[in-house]
């Protein structure tokens, strides 16, 4: 069985009947759950309720790393 040529595909200038269907249908479905995702990012923000650190590490030292057991 060899892979098929660009002669050989049946819709290689355009997609037509079924294979144009799927390929909206993707595109469409990437578009909602974006919009889903971003309504749902908006709506449930918890960035108000989140606890605000300061700590930073700056350098970690060499001779305390920690042991591997």
């Amino acid at each position: 069985m060899s892979e098929p040529t660009l002669e050989s595909i049946g819709d290689y200038n355009t997609l037509k009947g079924e294979k144009k269907r799927i390929v909206w249908a993707v595109i469409i479905a990437g578009i909602i759950i974006g919009v889903i995702y971003s309504i749902s990012y908006k709506v449930f923000d918890d960035s108000e309720e989140s606890i605000k650190t300061q700590d930073e590490i700056i350098v970690v030292p060499m001779s305390q790393s920690i042991p591997v057991r």
